[in-house]
């Protein structure tokens, strides 16, 4: 039985590999007699290429993929690898130019190494379909900001919609927000460290170099990322160490006193505990502060979003975002693995900030349930901003304190979030 599936699985990759040598062979003769031997030659493979993706995906490894193409990333990974190839095959081979044979390796060496593409590729979207290994968990930030941030927050975990929530502690409604989580529903809370807005919560005059003279925080990741690359014996970065030790210690003090939890789970507004000046702080005080838990953002790029949508993210900065926070996170979590603290094994939010939509929701579910959780990790996590709309009090209060915050959560998109994991939850019912 073995046999004979390995014998009609060669036989249909034969089929489609002939088709897409075909096409590659019959645009590289018409092409060569017009053009360059190496460019004529890489215009037939990308055309052989296109063949081979949908035919090995909706084809060849249809039982694998359920029918669906591959995930875009083999695609790019396959035009990565054929393109160096033949590129490089005429010109290694030009002095043999002439002889029949030179054509057939051309045609037939991108057929040999796509077999090995495709393969992985079956494999991993069966994995993806079929054997998930995690259960990602719905995350929301910055309870105590409003209101109408608790009101979303609330009703969504109420609803079952949402696992967890992060405590702003110098939010404007953070003791409306503890009320509700003491009396209605208490869900998992993670500090929320914030040095970029909202009042300060030291009363340290060290902590007046984080902040303005009404002393809110006014740190801005591209400061605190400038920060970090000082020397290590730089005056003014110790200075600024310091200050950030006593901001978080005195968050971290009020975050306790609020909730009663000792050992706790911090992430970051803004993603902030992630720059390193930030998160060295974070560690030297993480064994005193009893931090158990530091949030991550690996985050996979999704397969079912349409390139209109990576698009978009591409113009609003969020791919610039995403691509900044895997570099920092890929060197946090080397660091927070050495100090036994658990993190997440995935994230999404970064790529779509501010609009993860349903269809962003689910394609980063499908994403992150094929993730191994390792014994320092814990589940992976995708992460949502919904809230109410702003009462005309909230919004200048946001003004004043949260600048930055106010025009992203004035946005119709908190509502639209709220909205569709509401729906996302029924739907599941």
């Amino acid at each position: 039985m073995i046999i004979f599936e390995r014998v009609v699985k060669v036989s249909k990759y034969s089929i489609v590999g002939l088709f897409a040598a075909g096409t590659h062979a019959i645009v590289l003769i018409i092409l060569s007699k017009a053009i360059a031997l190496w460019a004529s030659n890489l215009i037939g493979f990308l055309s052989g290429s296109l063949v081979s993706y949908l035919g090995h995906s909706l084809y060849t490894f249809r039982k694998a993929t359920g029918g669906k193409r591959f995930a875009r990333r083999w695609l790019l990974i396959q035009f990565t690898i054929n393109t160096s190839i033949c590129t490089l095959l005429p010109i290694l081979l030009s002095s043999v130019e002439q002889l029949r044979l030179t054509a057939w390796i051309f045609i037939f060496t991108p057929t040999v190494i796509n077999a090995f593409i495709w393969s992985f590729a079956a494999k991993f979207s069966f994995n993806r379909i079929h054997r998930p290994r995690s259960t990602p968990v719905i995350h929301a930030d910055d309870l105590g900001l409003t209101n109408a941030t608790n009101k979303a927050i609330f009703a969504l975990a109420q609803a079952g919609a949402l696992q967890s929530a992060s405590l702003l502690v110098n939010g404007i409604a953070v003791n409306e927000a503890i009320h509700a989580w003491k009396n209605k529903l208490q869900i998992p809370l993670t500090l929320h460290i914030s040095l970029t807005e909202g009042i300060a919560v030291s009363n340290s005059r060290l902590v007046r170099k984080l902040s303005n003279h009404k002393g809110s925080l006014n740190q801005t990741f591209s400061k605190l990322l400038f920060a970090s690359f000082l020397p290590k014996r730089a005056s003014l970065r110790r200075e600024i160490e310091l200050a950030i030790k006593k901001e978080l210690l005195a968050q971290i003090k009020k975050f306790k006193r609020l909730t009663k939890i000792d050992s706790i789970s911090i992430d970051g507004h803004q993603h902030i505990h992630l720059i390193p000046i930030v998160l060295d702080v974070l560690l030297e005080i993480s064994k005193t502060e009893d931090v158990s838990w530091i949030r991550t953002t690996y985050e996979p790029l999704p397969n079912n979003t349409s390139t209109e949508n990576l698009l978009k993210s591409c113009v609003d900065g969020g791919f610039l975002k995403w691509l900044t926070l895997q570099v920092l996170s890929n060197l946090a979590s080397n660091q927070i693995k050495k100090a036994n603290i658990k993190t997440n094994a995935g994230f999404s939010g970064v790529l779509f900030t501010g609009k993860m939509s349903m269809n962003a929701i689910k394609s980063a579910w499908m994403e992150l349930r094929i993730l191994q959780v390792y014994p320092w990790q814990t589940q992976p996590m995708i992460l949502v901003h919904p809230a109410a709309n702003l009462e005309p009090g909230e919004s200048m209060g946001m003004h004043n304190e949260f600048p930055y915050s106010q025009k992203f959560f004035s946005s119709p998109w908190r509502q639209k979030e709220w909205k569709d994991l509401i729906l996302m939850k029924e739907s599941s019912n």
